[in-house]
């Protein structure tokens, strides 16, 4: 009967607050261009991503397990920009950068579980890349499109499930020392800074999820290309090396557009302890330039997809010049 009346207690001791604030940036001049800026890479992502999303999707050609890879990644890219950005620019427009808690815990929901999926996702093309490079006669047997299917549908439902593991858990915690969110979303790290009674699972589930999409993608993207420069050392014409390697660039870039920034950051912090602007400033710059490059990167460095927004772009522009002309 005690311990039933001592959770009872605990129960009711449970602070929610209404609402949150959400600072953004405070006390810098000429704040609202760089929201602007935020604005603008919103704009240029979405138009990218839904192209490539589009290309792979309409042509039969692409259908590939590699291009599967990339189509999650655009549609990560896609939902992470929407998750945040709108809702942001919504905020910080207005005259009130209030949020509701269950608006607060649905963001955090969708924000997180875009950015795990593009980490989980940059693992997967890392071992596409290793397959592909070191057991090319096995490609098509270990990697087609069912098993990448598979592997993404499985990544989709286990992110989505942890992801909400850690969002329902935030309904446990009383929120009593402030409802003030220092950051530019509702981050699952900040919010936890709020709870008077944080509990062993919650910070076992926030280290958890650190090291499932940051520490664990990169030691395994990392092994899985010195996997692959130990395979084009066994190559004998640097011809040969470059072209396999010509192969890994994109994905390269990729890696190095998600990750670098989170890299940047942790050392910054780890050197000296970043102010609360120049933090929000860098998260939020680590959130919107990998979704922005993306598609640039896509297009630059995969001769397909270059090669039909050619012909896409020729079957539009001739009939226009016909049309000209015959006016003429």
């Amino acid at each position: 009967m005690n311990s039933l009346n001592a959770s009872f207690v605990q129960n009711i001791s449970i602070v929610r607050p209404e609402y949150f604030f959400i600072t953004g940036l405070s006390g810098i001049p000429y704040s609202s261009y760089y929201y602007i800026f935020l604005g603008v890479t919103y704009f240029i992502a979405v138009i990218g991503n839904s192209v490539v999303l589009l290309i792979i999707a309409l042509d039969q050609s692409l259908h590939s397990p590699k291009y599967i890879g990339m189509f999650n990644l655009a549609l990560a890219d896609l939902g992470e920009t929407n998750a945040w950005v709108p809702s942001t620019m919504k905020i910080f427009f207005s005259d009130s950068q209030n949020i509701s808690y269950d608006a607060c815990l649905a963001n955090m929901f969708f924000v997180n579980l875009f950015v795990t999926l593009q980490s989980a996702t940059l693992v997967v093309l890392a071992f596409d890349r290793y397959v592909a490079i070191c057991l090319p006669l096995r490609y098509h047997a270990i990697l087609n499109n069912y098993v990448m299917s598979l592997v993404f549908v499985a990544i989709w439902a286990f992110n989505a499930c942890l992801v909400a593991l850690a969002a329902s858990l935030i309904t446990q915690l009383s929120l009593c020392k402030s409802n003030v969110i220092q950051s530019f979303y509702c981050d699952y790290g900040a919010v936890l800074g709020m709870a008077c009674n944080v509990s062993s699972i919650h910070i076992f589930l926030k280290n958890l999820i650190v090291a499932l999409y940051i520490v664990a993608p990169l030691l395994i993207i990392l092994l899985s290309y010195m996997g692959i420069v130990f395979a084009l050392s066994k190559i004998t014409t640097w011809e040969a090396r470059l072209k396999a390697l010509k192969t890994c660039i994109s994905h390269l870039l990729l890696v190095v557009c998600y990750f670098l920034p989170i890299i940047s950051i942790i050392i910054a912090t780890l050197i000296n302890p970043l102010t609360l602007n120049a933090r929000i400033i860098s998260a939020s710059l680590s959130f919107t330039l990998p979704p922005m490059l993306n598609p640039i990167i896509y297009v630059l460095n995969t001769a397909e997809i270059r090669v039909l927004i050619k012909k896409l772009l020729k079957n539009k522009i001739v009939p226009i010049k016909k049309n000209i002309l015959k006016k003429r």
